[in-house]
């Protein structure tokens, strides 16, 4: 088994892999990952077996003598094939750990893949890291629907929601993200004092070259913008990446409108739903607020866990 250093020879094959992985993710793709390679000092990894078979791939970046996997993208470990076991998956961690300690790391920050992210059982990481004691250190808290079971919504957001439609909104896809990036972005400064992760110009690169994953539902009344939202769509998951809503939407429900149409019709035969986390502070604070709005339409909860290791 040997570990491999990422270079643009292996990108054909990285993509390739990833399309079949069983917890893989389209952000995972190289050209995802690329979008902000200024950003970041990519370090990713394949790991092939004894017979020279590509079995896992990690995408990761360094900093100083920290190890992250990809410190650009939401969460990410390990990336497996769907014959992995976990007697190989402890194989790999211990050869991580011998090659992060013969090129000077000094210590391994992992994230996990949720599971609502995997096509089939694939958690052997979190026992390999356990093995190697390496310590839980951070945990956000997401919330998703499952909509292969039953789910119900809240009173309030029901009462919302028949306030939307009895307005003349119309809920639409575009390909607009100027229009709703104006209004992500006054929402985010006026609310929170922050910028949107992504600019106008690297969303609209990234939804042109995943047109099929990324989508924006936008809802209007006449010619007017009162809501967006920006889903990012993977396998049997569709994601809500940025919500945003104006004064008159928020006073007529149209984000409850479009969040209503996206997981009653659009997207009712996915299996999860899922509005991403709501913590803050390194998943020590947790906005209630906006929890809550969030299990009004059913959701509960799923964590998105990180870990640390010391590479002694």
């Amino acid at each position: 088994m040997r570990v491999v250093k990422y270079s643009s020879r292996y990108k054909d094959i990285w993509n390739t892999f990833l399309d079949s992985a069983k917890n893989g993710h389209f952000f995972f793709n190289r050209d995802y990952l690329e979008y902000h390679s200024d950003r970041f000092n990519d370090f990713s990894l394949l790991i092939f077996d004894k017979r020279d078979r590509l079995i896992a791939l990690l995408p990761a970046n360094i900093n100083n003598d920290i190890f992250y996997s990809h410190q650009g993208v939401t969460f990410g470990g390990f990336i497996f094939n769907k014959n992995i076991k976990t007697a190989t998956t402890l194989e790999i961690f211990n050869l991580l750990y011998r090659y992060l300690k013969e090129i000077g790391i000094s210590k391994l920050i992992y994230k996990t893949i949720p599971y609502i992210y995997h096509s089939m059982p694939s958690e052997e990481d979190r026992y390999a890291l356990f093995k190697l004691n390496a310590k839980l250190f951070r945990r956000d808290l997401s919330s998703t629907i499952d909509l292969s079971n039953e789910f119900k919504y809240s009173k309030l957001r029901k009462r919302v929601i028949s306030r939307a439609r009895r307005e003349d909104l119309t809920v639409v896809k575009t390909l607009n993200y100027r229009e709703f990036w104006d209004l992500l972005i006054d929402v985010l400064k006026t609310k929170h004092n922050r910028k949107p992760v992504h600019t106008l110009e690297e969303i609209e690169k990234l939804s042109s070259r995943f047109s099929q994953n990324i989508k924006l539902y936008i809802a209007k009344e006449g010619s007017k913008l009162l809501a967006g939202v920006v889903v990012y769509e993977n396998r049997d998951l569709v994601h809500t990446q940025y919500l945003a809503s104006s004064n008159r939407g928020k006073e007529i429900g149209a984000l409850d409108l479009i969040l209503d149409y996206l997981i009653r019709v659009e997207y009712i035969d996915k299996r999860y739903f899922d509005f991403g986390i709501s913590t803050e502070n390194g998943g020590e604070y947790l906005n209630l607020g906006l929890l809550s709005q969030k299990e009004g339409f059913g959701a509960r909860a799923v964590v998105y866990d990180s870990y640390e290791l010391e590479i002694l």
